[in-house]
């Protein structure tokens, strides 16, 4: 496939712009991006060519629409700590929130367990086309802890640990400081019979402990994101905060931090007191500062094909229009350990691409062609009611 007289957004280091230019496709990958305009394919007509966008934090396919709680699949809250869960086991792809995804240019998202446990399970990184999970996995990218209210309200009504932030913070501690003990021991055993008894909660974190993957740490209020980073520097993680809604009362301490944050949702009420400071000038003042900032929909809190709009929205609100860009393309990506496959349009890297004729954070936008891997998934012509 060749996509030509286009006005390409490469979102790489350079943020290069490439004014009339053409993408040859190959085998799902991009083979080239130039400037040459003589070359047969798809004429776009000067059109936009963005790299897919990608929804870095969801609760895509846990959560299957129209359904009660049977298929609800996203907080195992029997047991706060659940680091052996993998929600590549509940996801659901054929619920229709992929399709919405896709029409809305959405060609990733990273899903997450719910934000119930003090540990929740491992997240993953997927296309959002396909029937079969396998096929859609980019790969495992973060395990989930969550502090503050969401852990103290679940289990104050079980009548169990955790009630306070005392308890959670513990509660964490404890299962890294045996995960890290137990991965210790294996690394030590000289045979199979020295080696401790199998932990699955304790395998589990080995992959987090040693920076195979990061900690995505579900905290809207400033002291639990304060402890979300002290228990990362205790334990060595790359850590990232998760909502960070009061990240623009303590942007400067953040800076110093060399903080990561994905920010959403923004297109929702202060529904509990931990979004008592929600700001729509929340990503603009933390990429403002030079922070990695991503923008998410925490699909099905926000549906996820309002990703755009909710970018419009903090740009609206004082985020530069490239800083929107980045915050669902290459920041998204470099936040989520995909940059190797998507978030950019760079030679080798997946043919995930989204083609607007307007600008994509608009209210009335909508993406004239969606292509995943290399293949057209959405084409607005040919989309009923268009």
């Amino acid at each position: 496939m060749i996509l030509k007289n286009a006005k390409i957004f490469t979102m790489d280091k350079g943020l290069k712009i490439i004014q009339n230019g053409c993408i040859e496709i190959s085998g799902g990958k991009i083979a080239s991006v130039t400037e040459d305009t003589a070359k047969d394919g798809i004429d776009l007509n000067g059109a936009c060519v963005y790299p897919g966008f990608i929804d870095s934090h969801t609760h895509l396919g846990l959560f299957t629409s129209g359904v009660g709680i049977e298929g609800e699949d996203f907080n195992e809250d029997s047991d706060p700590v659940t680091p052996q869960l993998n929600t590549v086991d509940a996801i659901y792809p054929l619920d229709s929130s992929f399709k919405d995804a896709v029409s809305a240019g959405v060609t990733s998202a990273v899903v997450s367990p719910g934000s119930t446990n003090t540990v929740a399970g491992t997240i993953c990184a997927v296309k959002t086309s396909g029937i079969r999970i396998e096929d859609m996995l980019i790969k495992n990218v973060g395990m989930k802890f969550s502090l503050g209210e969401n852990p103290k309200m679940t289990y104050l009504d079980k009548e169990s640990s955790p009630v306070t932030r005392m308890a959670i913070a513990a509660l964490i501690r404890e299962a890294l400081t045996k995960a890290r003990r137990y991965m210790r021991q294996k690394s030590e055993a000289k045979g199979i019979e020295d080696e401790p008894e199998y932990d699955a909660k304790c395998e589990a974190l080995i992959p987090l402990l040693k920076k195979e993957i990061k900690a995505h740490f579900h905290c809207h209020r400033a002291d639990d994101i304060f402890t979300a980073l002290r228990l990362s520097r205790e334990f060595d993680l790359d850590c990232v905060l998760i909502h960070c809604t009061e990240g623009h009362l303590i942007a400067d301490k953040l800076r110093q931090e060399n903080a990561e944050c994905i920010v959403g949702p923004l297109l929702c009420d202060r529904s509990k007191p931990e979004l008592a400071n929600l700001s729509e000038k929340n990503p603009g003042i933390l990429s403002g500062m030079g922070i990695k900032t991503a923008v998410c929909t925490d699909h099905s809190e926000v549906p996820v094909q309002y990703l755009p709009i909710s970018v419009g929205m903090a740009v609206k609100n004082g985020m530069s229009f490239i800083d929107g860009l980045k915050s669902i393309t290459c920041t998204a990506a470099e936040i989520a350990g995909i940059s190797d496959r998507v978030g950019s349009i760079e030679k080798g890297k997946d043919a995930d691409l989204v083609v607007f004729e307007e600008n994509p954070f608009e209210i009335m936008s909508g993406p004239r062609l969606v292509i995943i891997d290399g293949r057209i998934v959405y084409e607005r012509d040919k989309c009923s009611g268009d």
